[in-house]
């Protein structure tokens, strides 16, 4: 059995060299049979042979993946009508014969397997060492529509798609500047996925982008199906539970953390983009912040803090008030509390547990149910089960107020990678609470916040601009100060041009027409 398997790995590493190291030959049939053999049993790869009067040639494509109408009207047809006086090679055809707007040549079977699996069609000429690559990709894919996870009521509806091309080029509409640079780079050595790095040259610190470039290429897995494999990949701190790259479908949203000074990775087959660095708050502020009047959104900001204590601490601040420290409870409240849970068989933190992890059953059955039903099943389901918990007395009716009161407070945070963080954290200040009180609750809150201060993400400060303190980024943290007020960007991302408006921008409320 050793013996086979090491003859099996000798095989498959022997392959490596053979496919990749190769020069495209002269000889057609030659390079055709080598090409045949890479795609041996795969019926959707095409070879298409053409026959002129002065030539032969081959047009290689993977069907589905390409814009044949384009290939056709363009290539083939074109090829077609040539005359024998024609000089049939790669330099005349590339120059007076195709009409596709792009037209690369290569001359390496490795580089020319990768282009027809990305989606483009090579040609192939006899008695010539180089093959052409038109740039045709099509099939089908997504039409861009509003992102469903990050819904707003003001704001631009696009949202990324799973095209990478299509996702670069939201950005560019943005955008409309030379500085703008997008990095190519491929990762999985078997779903060669494509890449693309966009940053602003005159804003973001180029330590930063040569970081984020040196954490890419270091990267070897088999494959990358979604930019979540990347984030885990590329992040400072695997194990803290807190995420420290942003994704979102939006490019509006892409468009304003590059101009404050960051960087985005957009890979292809997933419309969730990261953007790095990031800091807590960020995790906090919608989109649509920046589009309502500023009044509205310190309001709502405010508003999403609140709430974002309430549900990380507010079922083990129940806990350990209901069982240790019944005092802090107004008298009247406390024999309500006492005569509703009279019946009940548990101690309040095994009640909570139960409760929360019902809940968290639900949220989690109605997200993987059918849209049609899944919601009404979510709503039910919570409606039926705490009414039948409390009238069978294994939960009392203020354990069900609490925990979906906590429910609603999470459901505010706009991003749901932090969100979901908070929910997992709400169960070891649960445990610290049952077990030592409201001490247990502030030495959970001591280790998070402790935890948070260390944080990096690429090197800056997880808590900034709260820790380390910077006043001046503050008017875009817990409020949002009015436009014309937020005249420079935030200072741990940008040095070299903190600039972001003019001084002049607002105008005098005094100023008379002249």
């Amino acid at each position: 059995m050793r013996r086979l398997f090491n003859i099996l790995k000798h095989n498959r590493k022997s392959k490596i060299p053979e496919t990749m190291d190769l020069a495209i030959s002269t000889d057609l049939d030659n390079n055709i049979k080598f090409l045949k053999k890479q795609f041996e049993n795969s019926s959707d790869v095409v070879f298409r042979q053409i026959t002129t009067a002065k030539n032969k040639a081959y047009i290689i494509f993977v069907d589905g993946l390409i814009d044949s109408a384009r290939i056709e009207l363009h290539a083939i047809q074109q090829l077609l009508e040539q005359t024998p006086a024609d000089a049939l090679d790669t330099t005349y055809i590339e120059e007076q014969i195709i009409s596709v707007n792009s037209v690369t040549e290569e001359n390496k079977f490795k580089k020319l397997l990768k282009q027809i699996l990305d989606g483009n069609t090579i040609l192939l000429v006899d008695k010539f060492d180089k093959a052409l690559v038109l740039g045709a990709k099509g099939g089908s894919s997504r039409s861009i529509s509003e992102p469903d996870t990050e819904s707003v009521i003001r704001g631009p509806r696009e949202g990324f798609t799973e095209s990478l091309r299509v996702n670069t080029s939201l950005v560019r509409r943005k955008i409309h500047s030379n500085h703008l640079k997008v990095v190519s780079r491929t990762v999985g050595t078997e779903t060669q996925t494509s890449l693309a790095i966009l940053y602003l040259e005159n804003l973001a610190p180029p330590q930063l982008v040569e970081e984020v470039l040196a954490r890419i290429d270091r990267i070897k897995i088999d494959g990358i199906l979604e930019s979540g494999y990347i984030e885990e990949l590329i992040e400072d701190d695997t194990w803290s539970p807190f995420p420290q790259i942003q994704n979102t479908e939006r490019p509006d949203t892409v468009a304003a953390n590059l101009l404050e000074g960051r960087v985005s990775i957009i890979v292809d087959g997933t419309p969730f983009v990261l953007i790095l660095p990031t800091s807590f708050w960020q995790f906090i502020q919608a989109s649509e912040d920046y589009y309502q009047r500023f009044h509205i959104s310190v309001f709502l900001r405010l508003l999403r803090v609140t709430l974002l204590f309430l549900a990380l601490l507010m079922p083990a601040l129940y806990v350990a008030i209901a069982s240790f420290h019944q005092e802090m409870i107004p008298t009247t409240l406390l024999l309500s509390i006492a005569a509703s849970r009279e019946a009940i068989p548990f101690p309040v933190f095994i009640e909570a547990l139960i409760m929360e992890l019902s809940f968290e059953a639900l949220r989690e059955a109605g997200i993987r149910l059918p849209k049609v039903i899944g919601q009404a099943v979510s709503i039910l389901g919570a409606l039926v089960i705490g009414t039948a918990a409390v009238e069978a007395g294994i939960v009392s009716a203020p354990m069900v107020i609490i925990v979906s009161l906590t429910g609603i407070a999470s459901f505010t945070i706009p991003r749901f990678n932090l969100a979901i963080s908070i929910r997992l954290l709400r169960f070891p200040m649960m445990i610290l609470a049952g077990i030592f009180g409201l001490f247990g609750v502030v030495l959970g809150s001591i280790v998070l916040l402790t935890h948070l201060c260390k944080l990096r993400s690429f090197g800056v400060p997880y808590f900034s601009p709260l820790s380390p303190l910077k006043w001046s980024d503050l008017k875009d943290v817990f409020i949002r100060v009015p436009w014309w007020d937020m005249d420079r960007r935030p200072k741990q991302f940008v040095k070299e041009d903190p600039v972001r408006e003019g001084s002049n921008l607002k105008a005098s409320p005094n100023q008379k027409e002249s």
